[in-house]
């Protein structure tokens, strides 16, 4: 479109504006129908799905669990695409209807938990894990809220115009794709000093960055890698295929999806092996 467009004095929300999410976007918050979540038999109650956010959850949990810890966990997978997160049931544990969603019940009263950073945060203070050492929190912490700040450049940003808007415009992609090349570079400068976000120390800030840059660097995320020329960012590349390769990471990105060798619910370890979807949905 090369039309200019005025904004109105006061704007009205009077039809759906398109593209892959447009039936579901609408400027009011609040349940669209009444729909009950499932409980399991685990302490922690995951109602997500498997995009970024959400595989940043179900990586720490797999990682807790292979640390020893007792994180056992029950993961209800919530299809965005079909508006479960709008169900009266959803909304009641994350007002802003976005996934990932956790009810803690491991203490005497449930406990609810939404924001991806925030339920990361918990879980590790929880079982004092993953922070990396005490005089390094705080760089922890920045990056942490770096991915946290960052991300909707990328996804809602760069992602939302370059592949699921209505049509395809010059401006925004451009302006986001910038951006995106800039956050990549961020991290390709860091990387090149330090093994992990934190120096020598694996944490959930590598946890929370891991799902949206490292799929990046490895072309997984809006069939955009040669665009983005990401093979040129050759420490985040090392850096994600060296946590690709940790078996936590592996289950934990299986979770909550509906793709052939996918796991769409998990409830116990051995969903992974006879629970892995056969024939995509």
């Amino acid at each position: 479109m090369t039309e200019q467009y005025t904004p109105p004095k006061v704007w009205t929300w009077d039809k759906e504006n398109g593209g892959t999410w447009g039936s579901l976007n609408r400027p009011i918050a609040g349940a669209t129908h009444d729909k009950e979540l499932p409980v399991g038999d685990h302490p922690f109650q995951l109602y997500s799905q498997g995009t970024p956010n959400g595989v940043k959850v179900t990586m720490l949990l797999e990682e807790l669990l292979a640390a020893g810890h007792d994180a056992e966990y029950d993961a209800w997978l919530i299809r965005i695409g079909k508006g479960d997160q709008f169900g009266s049931g959803f909304v009641e544990i994350n007002p802003n209807s976005k996934i990932p969603a956790l009810m803690d019940r491991s203490g005497p009263e449930p406990v609810r938990v939404f924001e991806s950073g925030a339920i990361l945060m918990h879980l590790a203070e929880k079982f004092d894990a993953f922070q990396g050492p005490r005089e390094k929190r705080a760089e922890m912490l920045s990056w942490l809220f770096w991915q946290m700040g960052s991300a909707p450049y990328l996804g809602g940003g760069f992602g939302h115009f370059y592949a699921y808007a209505p049509y395809p415009m010059e401006y925004p992609i451009n302006r986001f794709a910038m951006e995106t090349k800039r956050q990549l570079d961020v991290l390709d400068r860091h990387l090149a000093e330090n093994r992990y976000m934190v120096g020598k120390d694996y944490t959930i800030a590598d946890m929370a960055i891991w799902p949206w840059y490292g799929r990046t660097v490895h072309g997984e995320s809006y069939n955009a890698g040669e665009f983005l020329d990401v093979k040129s960012y050759t420490n985040v590349l090392r850096w994600a295929d060296e946590i690709l390769e940790r078996p936590a990471v592996q289950r934990g990105r299986l979770v909550n999806r509906t793709d052939e060798g996918m796991l769409p619910e998990r409830h116990a370890a051995s969903d992974f092996e006879t629970g892995l979807v056969t024939k995509a949905e």
